[in-house]
């Protein structure tokens, strides 16, 4: 990007960062409209005590604001509604500092209990949920997904079976099923031979941010940046008898070919000039980046959305060790998933593994998808995530999650922890309520997925550097290779018996999870296995006969780095 174009972006991101909590939740279209356009006031007072309701969404695309302030002043100023269930299936939170998202109905006694697949980023629950005041479960996203679908339907139990998560924190047989707080009044996961059960409770309030709708309540999903559970949401309250709420950004003429949602479908719509269809990006100037056909510039707009979290500090900044790390990723892939090649790709490191995936020349054989529904293009990172730039096709989440149970056939995918046995922990992140993070999509992807690589730093707080093209190991930190995981998010175990293979790419190197434990396949330029890795892992691995394989010099400095199906980067 040009220094031009930063200024102006930057000076954007400070406008938007000073209005971020502007709205009119009084606000009625002008015009000759279907009366079922009401204010956003007007909607939230629709919802009952008690309901079960859903907000759809997820990080900062499509977030349903208007929506969620109304229900949170109208219990403020009403104290209703009271006593809700809250269901979020992505991560809908702004860590307690961006408003408008679905932390503005964590309020005390507004909503007593929520589900969600990740709820790192949601606080106020959180902080409700260490104070006593809440109910917390946590559900793998997939099932989630398909429980509602089930409710659409119109199943008579709503149950959906599955083998996702077992053998890990979700399988009551060894964990603890849903609830994460204790003495919970249900639990949403049950045994049932060698599978699980799933089910949510019955959606009776579904809550949608969506682009647009015309004069007589019909509502459309194209220029939206992620579609996610709008179908399955809104099925799901009908068939229950309830009630289907949308905001949208404006009124446009009708168009019977594009109707996502026909009026008969919907109870209240509140239009919301203000809406988003992502961070930064009006819903009525809606970036085309993020549609299929994308923008014309791939390349730059990846560089304006890094920028863009660059600038919010949001995401990390990736020096010479983290790139590092990226490129062997990207080695492994090649080297052991074959073309072509449906892929998902995670939010961290699996992102920037993504990034060098996409600008080599394996392009061509890979498509990249994200559980939002996104197919195709190239996943947006950091608060874009889930949407993508250039993407092929958009779908809900729950099609995606189909998809990937007979299409996918690798995952990239972060870890907190990883023990002996192949276990990995994503979910939880220290003993305190406060931090915990959810199993996310994990269970669900990796339960499809031919081949899982895990990517990571090796140890947390130690210091590394890249010098002449190797590896030094400047101060060593707490092991992330750990005798035994806080928890079980996924289950080596499991994995190995379904055939799966299975990598843990790390700062040092490369493990494989064998029958026998892990074996550690590939080491980084410059360390030594008894000097650098040993002392300072916290699990007995194995080494093949001959030795691990030293990585590719052009892992490390990215000089001549080149991907080739079968062989991975080139000396």
């Amino acid at each position: 990007m040009q220094l031009l174009e930063r200024l102006l972006l930057a000076t954007r991101v400070v406008r938007w960062r000073l209005t971020w909590a502007r709205r009119n939740l009084d606000y009625r279209p002008p015009g000759r409209l279907d009366a079922r356009f009401v204010t956003a006031r007007e909607a939230a007072s629709r919802v009952p005590d008690g309901a079960c309701c859903l907000s759809t969404g997820m990080a900062g695309n499509a977030r349903c604001s208007t929506l969620l302030w109304a229900i949170r002043e109208h219990f403020q100023a009403h104290g209703r509604p009271r006593g809700l269930t809250w269901i979020a299936v992505g991560g809908q939170g702004g860590r307690g500092r961006a408003p408008g998202t679905v932390e503005e109905v964590g309020l005390d006694g507004l909503v007593t209990r929520f589900i969600s697949g990740h709820v790192e980023t949601t606080r106020s629950m959180l902080a409700l949920a260490e104070a006593g005041r809440l109910e917390l479960h946590v559900m793998p996203q997939g099932e989630m997904c398909f429980a509602l679908e089930a409710q659409a339907d119109g199943h008579g139990d709503n149950v959906v079976l599955s083998r996702t998560g077992v053998g890990t924190v979700l399988d009551p047989r060894c964990g603890r099923g849903s609830p994460v707080t204790p003495q919970a009044r249900d639990n949403f996961i049950d045994s049932d031979g060698e599978q699980l059960s799933f089910r949510l409770p019955r959606l009776e309030v579904a809550v949608i941010a969506a682009p647009w709708a015309d004069a007589e309540g019909n509502i459309y999903l194209h220029d939206a940046a992620t579609i996610t559970e709008i179908h399955e949401a809104a099925r799901a309250a009908r068939a229950n008898g309830g009630q289907v709420l949308v905001s949208v950004a404006d009124v446009i003429p009708a168009d019977p070919s594009r109707v996502s949602l026909p009026a008969s479908m919907v109870d209240a719509i509140v239009v919301n000039p203000r809406q988003e269809q992502s961070i930064l990006a009006p819903q009525r100037k809606a970036w085309r980046l993020f549609s299929p056909g994308g923008d014309g510039d791939d390349a730059a707009a990846i560089e304006k959305l890094r920028y863009i979290n660059r600038f919010l500090r949001l995401t990390p900044v990736r020096g010479p060790v983290e790139c590092a790390l990226a490129r062997l990723g990207a080695h492994v892939f090649a080297k052991t998933v074959q073309a072509p090649a449906c892929v998902n790709i995670g939010v961290g490191y699996g992102e920037e593994v993504c990034r060098e995936l996409y600008q080599s020349e394996l392009r061509p054989a890979l498509t990249f998808t994200t559980e939002t529904g996104v197919l195709g293009g190239l996943p947006a990172p950091g608060i874009y995530f889930g949407a993508a730039v250039n993407p092929e096709r958009m779908e809900s989440s729950a099609w995606m999650f189909r998809h990937y149970l007979e299409n996918l056939d690798a995952t990239v995918l972060g870890f907190l922890e990883v023990d002996a046995a192949g276990n990995v922990n994503v979910s939880r992140r220290g003993p305190r309520l406060s931090n915990y993070v959810g199993p996310g999509g994990l269970p669900s992807i990796t339960a499809s997925a031919r081949t899982c690589i895990f990517v990571g730093s090796f140890m947390q707080g130690a210091k590394w550097r890249v010098e002449q093209g190797r590896m030094v190991l400047e101060q060593a930190g707490e092991p992330k290779l750990v005798d035994t995981v806080s928890e079980v998010t996924f289950s080596g175990r499991q994995a190995l018996a379904d055939g799966k293979e299975v990598w843990y790419v790390t700062t040092v190197g490369a493990f494989r999870l064998t029958r026998g434990g892990l074996v550690l396949e590939m080491i980084m330029p410059g360390l030594d296995v008894e000097r650098d890795i040993r002392p300072n892992c916290g699990v007995r691995f194995g080494l093949p006969p001959a030795g691990p394989i030293e990585a590719p010099s052009s892992v490390l400095t990215g000089v001549d780095y080149a991907l080739t199906w079968g062989v991975g980067a080139g000396r």
